[in-house]
């Protein structure tokens, strides 16, 4: 029986006083890859947001257990401890931090608190063997050496920056990753690239939580669940040929299968 590592009841939220998550219902196993796809506004995002706790993002009801844990009482960090990772759909630049030494402080900081929580003792990892093992991985995930002295994501392209993100989750190893449109702003081949380096560096046990709007990230990570979000909701959930129906009838096909009218069309007023 596979592990429950996520579980989504009933999940409500608002941003601003204006309800966008209408009650998510989601359930994540070990090891598995589950995608979240669905039109602009649907509240995808949103979810992401709120499962890592920006406090811009207010849960008003429901229930999520990550790891056998209440997530919604914890703080962010917290949460980063127990096995949570975001990667950024916009990645930040941060100006006069390099990257070896922003991911050092995180590496740092999360193995001290989990050893902490196990009442173990932890020594820092010297910068000298942190700066080895992460240019083994930029290796491993296509990114240049000379990038480990270079400010965090400053200068970087797309897909440069979707590489740092991956980077980071290969280096924390959490439990569960979730890729906010991972696939936002690439092209073909990059995206094919950013797909081959999670391949690459996931682990068998890690599971995934992938955020697209389009079916051709799918074609490169295939996914073992498909969940669609319309009006703030999962209206419908299925295998990875849910993906190749999308990519023949579009969303139309969803809201005819439950009953969602189509949004109606404006025009602009000159």
């Amino acid at each position: 029986m596979t592990q429950m590592i996520l579980k989504i009841e009933g999940l409500k939220v608002e941003v601003e006083g204006n309800e966008i998550l209408h009650g998510v219902d989601l359930e994540i196993g070990a090891g598995e890859i589950h995608a979240i796809m669905g039109p602009n506004g649907s509240g995808k995002s949103t979810l992401s947001a709120a499962l890592m706790g920006y406090p811009k993002y207010e849960v008003t009801e429901g229930k999520v257990t990550f790891m056998g844990e209440d997530l919604l009482e914890m703080d962010p960090e917290d949460r980063a401890v127990l096995g949570l990772f975001l990667s950024f759909q916009y990645p930040k630049e941060i100006p006069g931090v390099n990257l070896v030494s922003f991911m050092r402080a995180s590496y740092n900081a999360v193995r001290k608190a989990q050893a902490e929580a196990k009442n173990e003792e932890y020594e820092p990892i010297s910068l000298f063997k942190f700066k080895k093992m992460v240019m083994d991985k930029m290796q491993l995930v296509g990114l240049p050496a000379s990038f480990v002295d270079r400010a965090t994501n400053e200068g970087f392209s797309g897909g440069e920056k979707k590489k740092s993100e991956i980077l980071q989750m290969s280096m924390l190893e959490p439990t569960l990753a979730i890729l906010d449109e991972t696939d936002s702003g690439l092209d073909i081949d990059a995206l094919r690239s950013i797909c081959e380096t999670i391949n690459k560096v996931r682990r068998e046990d890690q599971s995934l939580l992938m955020i697209t709007h389009y079916q051709r990230i799918l074609d490169y990570i295939t996914p073992d669940h498909i969940h669609i979000m319309m009006d703030g909701k999962v209206v419908m959930s299925g295998g990875a040929e849910l993906a190749q129906k999308l990519e023949e009838h579009g969303y139309d096909y969803v809201r005819e299968q439950v009953g969602i009218k189509k949004p109606s069309s404006f025009k602009m007023v000159a």
